[in-house]
C-alpha cells in the first residue's frame, strides 16, 4: 500500500489549477497553428494569429488565457494500492482549487444557482473518481468557462435514429451555438450508457490530447466524419467565416439500454485548457 498525503495533493492541484489557465497545452497550440496555415480567409488567419499571440502573452505574463477561469473540473482515478492520508481526497482537491484560484489570481466563477451570490473561492469544484489497479493517484483538470458549457445538450434519441440521427444533432447543435462558444471548439461526444453518463463521458472526452487518435477505427472515423462535417459549416474562428470551425471531435461510446440511445455534445472554447498530474 502506498501512502499519499493530502498537502501533496493540495500542492500539486494548486499549481494544475494555475497552469492550465496561463498556459496554452502544446497539443492546442499546434492545432491552432495548422488551421492558421491551412485556412483561406484573411479575417480566419487574423483570428488564428491574435489567439496565438494571447497564448504567448499569458504564458509571458503569468496572466488568464481568459478572463473566463471556469469551474474547476476533476476526473480523478485512484490506484487500488493507494491510500490517502491526511485527510480527505475529495476536501485536498477542493483545498488544491481554492489554492490555486487564490495565488493565481483566477477569477472566481462559482455561485448560488438561485441568488448568484459567489461562492468566493472558485469552490466547490465538480468532481469525478474512478477506481483503477494500481498504487497511483491520477489528476486531470480542465477550466470549463461558462459560455462554451452553454452551449452543451443531452438528448435522448430514437435508437433506430443511429449514426445519421446523432450526426445531424450534433452538426444542428454547432449551427445553433454559432459565435457564442468562442470557435473554433473542441466537441465532446458522449454516445450511451444513460442521460445523466452520456453527459460524463462527453465531457471526459474532453481531456483527450487533441493529436491522438481513438484506438478503434470505426470511431476514428466517425470522429473525422463529424469534424469535417461540421467545418464545412463555414462559422470559422469567432464566427467570422472560415474553414475552423471546430479544431477536433472526441467521442467516447459506450453500451445503453435497448430502448435509447443517449447523446451529450460537450462544447469547450478555443482555449482548451486542461492539465494533469500523477502523484
Amino acid at each position: 500500500m502506498r501512502i499519499i498525503h493530502t498537502n501533496d495533493i493540495v500542492n500539486a492541484v494548486a499549481r494544475m489549477c494555475v497552469k492550465a489557465n496561463t498556459e496554452l497545452p502544446d497539443d492546442v497550440r499546434n492545432k491552432l497553428s495548422q488551421a492558421m496555415e491551412e485556412e483561406t480567409s484573411p479575417s480566419a488567419r487574423e483570428v488564428l494569429r491574435q489567439l496565438l499571440e494571447n497564448a504567448d502573452l499569458a504564458a509571458e505574463t503569468k496572466l488568464p488565457l481568459c478572463q473566463d477561469t471556469g469551474l474547476a473540473v476533476f476526473f480523478v482515478e485512484v490506484g487500488d494500492e493507494a491510500r490517502v492520508e491526511g485527510g480527505n481526497l475529495r476536501d485536498a482537491i477542493n483545498e488544491g482549487a481554492r489554492k490555486g484560484y487564490q495565488e493565481g489570481y483566477l477569477r472566481k466563477s462559482a455561485c448560488d444557482p438561485f441568488t448568484r451570490a459567489n461562492t468566493g473561492d472558485g469552490t466547490p469544484a465538480i468532481i469525478h473518481f474512478d477506481f483503477v489497479p494500481g498504487d497511483k493517484l491520477r489528476i486531470v483538470f480542465m477550466a470549463k468557462g461558462g459560455g462554451s458549457e452553454n452551449m452543451s445538450r443531452v438528448t435522448m434519441l430514437a435508437p433506430a435514429q443511429g449514426w445519421e440521427g446523432i450526426k445531424k444533432y450534433v452538426i444542428e447543435r454547432v449551427a445553433e451555438a454559432g459565435p457564442n462558444p468562442c470557435p473554433p471548439t473542441v466537441l465532446g461526444i458522449g454516445i450511451g450508457g444513460t442521460f445523466d453518463h452520456a453527459a460524463k463521458i462527453a465531457k471526459k472526452s474532453l481531456m483527450r490530447r487533441l493529436d491522438d487518435t481513438h484506438p478503434d477505427p470505426e470511431i476514428a472515423a466517425k470522429e473525422k466524419e463529424l469534424e469535417e462535417a461540421v467545418n464545412r459549416l463555414g462559422i470559422g474562428p469567432m464566427g467570422l467565416g472560415g474553414k475552423t470551425t471546430v479544431l477536433s471531435v472526441k467521442m467516447t461510446v459506450e453500451p445503453c439500454h435497448l430502448a435509447s440511445l443517449p447523446l451529450a455534445v460537450n462544447v469547450q472554447c478555443h482555449s482548451q485548457r486542461h492539465e494533469e498530474v500523477v502523484l
